[in-house]
């Protein structure tokens, strides 16, 4: 490894030529990062100073055939793209401005091009693929095409705009320019580990994704002819799946829910690139290979983000996990789509599992259950899955789940939508519209319509309101207003306001001239008031059922899926040999402390204890005839125990989980054992 001290000029002076190898990512500065180098440029010239150190540049140097140095850029190219850029845009305001001072045909001539080449070998800088043809387009003054996206022509336009405001004048930026310094960093092929180096030079993660620390993982170590044939045909493609504008950050996402696929758990954010290498470690895949495997699943993915099939089943279900946002089920469908395409299941099947993943996660919504732990949830659903009985054994997972992994069924859900606030629910219009276009072979376009509350929001409601609602009117536009029995769709929403009922219904636009599903009840009531709004309710309760269903299994498709522990003796507080007066009263009491700990902490009645779970088991108790003793589940290194209250029973044979034993003799010590027991729960996975 040698390095020197440089400058542009003089870096992109010679005759070498710089090229972005395949297996770097594209060129991703964005504005921010264009409008900093701007700043430190005009700072430079405003404060005199000699220079200004912007980075360091790491190739690797090859000969080429007719004698010219070609150099890989192993590290720099965001720099060395950016600055070009700038050189560019000033040689075009020069162009157009004879007497700036700066002369064009030198920046060209001796910055851009290497005069003397011919095809691709004319040009100073060559980028990947990507971005290449919009380089050589803005270098060459071409016209560029409008579909053509990238950053280089953002960019572009950046500096251009900044030039043209004359903030310093093009002579004064021209010089400034030659000030900023680089260190030139040149490898040894033969002692130098181009990998090794590049991670270690982006080991922070401030510059590159994890979709970046991939693709050079698994690009950089093939041969050149290989690696051209994986890139084009496979790598490059894939990311051609991904919008441009967040290219990046859905690459991102989609390795980290790939890996929680393969891995049946959620790799941390931190580590998903270190994960990734250790999966491809054990895979036993070619990188060809692994690459047709990410491509083959970077495919489902982009269907399901962007609403992609030519199935128009499952276009409509991609639109409704998009309405709802429920990515956090993208690892479990991942694999669903691709036991599909193997012949494991069919494309029915394939709509049923992904309709009752949307009312999975539409029903939870509805009931208020926290959604913190349904990443968990999808990540591990894989490994419930009978591929000899696939369809029923999702149906009996969603079916068995408990406690705050619950699939609320018909009774708590509908209990819940007809009576909750959905108007200000963030899923409200995609609610009211599902429930208009459910089953409907016409299916009605919501772009121009909005919510509209038949009885109206203000709550200085005319006296015709008043007289139909009667005399506690107050009450009832505060229980129904926002209930689902009182929303309906319309275009004419500012039209209608605060109208009186029958002007609702009649006027221009109003519900009779509405071909809306959702209003064939309204136009046959000449009043509106409570009677109405729950029989309306009622009847949009069960075309909910409907159109976000509970798994249907009988009992004996569910029977081999049930633990056996269900059919084992049912304990209660009564079973236990030592339960006195005293001890049952300390029981209720910590009872009633520890389920106020969170909705979802779930108490079981075992033979020999009463155990506590949220996602495992986190304290259990043990009645003992003059006390309680507690089996706390986490290691006794890790407890705080600043009264010494906690015993260790690490390695010692007792009831109940975890390392961490604790008494509770008497009710003064309620708030210390709470202390610990709180301890443990925090450690529980419910996030």
């Amino acid at each position: 490894m040698n390095a020197f001290k440089s400058n542009i000029y003089k870096y992109l002076g010679g005759t070498c030529q710089y090229l972005i190898p395949l297996y770097q990512r594209t060129y991703s500065w964005e504005k921010e990062q264009c409008a900093r180098l701007w700043s430190d440029i005009v700072n430079l010239h405003k404060t005199h100073r000699e220079g200004h150190f912007v980075g360091s540049i790491v190739r690797i140097d090859e000969d080429s055939a007719a004698g010219s140095t070609l150099a890989m850029i192993i590290d720099g190219q965001q720099r060395l793209t950016t600055l070009t850029l700038l050189l560019i845009a000033l040689r075009d305001y020069a162009a157009s401005h004879a007497d700036c001072g700066v002369n064009p045909n030198k920046i060209t001539d001796t910055l851009l091009l290497n005069q003397y080449e011919t095809g691709d070998a004319r040009y100073k800088l060559l980028l990947t693929q990507s971005d290449r043809d919009a380089l050589i387009k803005k270098i060459e003054s071409a016209p560029v095409p409008e579909t053509l996206k990238s950053r280089v022509l953002d960019n572009y336009g950046f500096f251009a705009g900044q030039i043209a405001k004359l903030e310093i004048t093009p002579a004064d930026l021209y010089d400034a320019i030659g000030k900023l310094q680089i260190v030139d960093i040149v490898l040894d092929r033969q002692y130098d580990d181009p990998q090794a180096i590049f991670e270690s030079l982006n080991s922070t993660g401030m510059d590159l994704k994890d979709s970046d620390l991939i693709r050079n993982h698994l690009l950089m170590g093939l041969d050149s002819t290989t690696q051209s044939d994986v890139y084009n045909n496979i790598w490059r493609p894939t990311e051609l799946l991904f919008d441009y504008e967040h290219q990046s950050e859905l690459l991102d996402n989609f390795f980290r829910d790939y890996l929680t696929m393969k891995l049946g758990r959620i790799p941390k954010k931190i580590d998903v690139y270190k994960e990734f290498r250790a999966y491809h470690g054990g895979s036993g895949m070619t990188i060809r290979d692994l690459c047709q495997d990410i491509y083959t699943f970077a495919k489902h993915y982009t269907n399901m983000y962007f609403v992609r099939s030519s199935d128009t089943v499952l276009k409509s279900l991609y639109g409704d996990m998009k309405a709802i946002r429920m990515e956090v089920a993208y690892p479990f469908l991942l694999k669903v789509h691709d036991d599909c395409d193997k012949g494991l299941i069919t494309i029915e099947e394939l709509r049923e599992i992904v309709r009752l993943c949307v009312s999975y996660v539409l029903r939870r919504a509805v009931c208020d259950i926290p959604t913190n732990s349904l990443n968990k949830t999808f990540a591990t659903m894989k490994n419930d899955i009978k591929p000899e009985n696939y369809l029923n054994s999702v149906k009996a997972f969603f079916i068995l789940l408990d406690s705050y992994k619950e699939f609320p069924n018909d009774e708590r859900f509908i209990s819940t939508f007809l009576t909750r606030d959905i108007y200000n629910m963030n899923r409200c219009r995609y609610i009211i519209g599902r429930l208009e276009n459910w089953d409907n072979k016409s299916v009605v376009s919501l772009d121009n319509l909005t919510i509209e509350h038949i009885i109206p929001q203000n709550p200085h409601l005319s006296p015709d309101w008043i007289a139909a609602l009667g005399s506690n009117w107050s009450e009832i536009q505060k229980k129904y207003l926002h209930t689902v029995g009182n929303l309906t769709l319309t275009a004419y929403n500012s039209e209608m306001s605060d109208s009186p009922f029958l002007d609702k219904l009649d006027m221009a636009g109003g519900f009779r001239e509405s071909a809306l599903r959702l209003n064939k009840f309204v136009v046959m009531q000449s009043t509106w008031g409570e009677q109405q709004v729950n029989e309306r309710a009622t009847q949009l309760g069960e075309v909910a059922k409907k159109a976000w269903p509970f798994p249907a299994l009988s009992d004996a498709e569910l029977a081999p899926y049930r633990n056996q522990d269900e059919t084992a003796p049912q304990y209660t507080l009564e079973s236990y040999q030592y339960l006195n007066a005293f001890n049952r009263m300390l029981f209720e009491k910590l009872n009633t402390r520890i389920l106020n700990l969170g909705t979802f902490v779930k108490r079981e009645f075992k033979k020999m204890y009463i155990a506590y779970k949220a996602d495992t088991n986190f304290v259990d108790i043990v009645i003992q005839s003059s006390r309680l003793r507690l089996a706390v589940n986490m290691k006794f290194s890790d407890v705080v125990d600043p009264k010494g209250i906690c015993k260790d029973t690490t390695g010692v044979g007792r009831w109940g989980n975890g390392d961490v034993e604790v008494f509770l003799v008497s009710l003064d010590q309620l708030d210390d054992v709470m202390e610990i027991i709180e301890q443990a729960f925090r450690l529980q996975d419910v996030e």
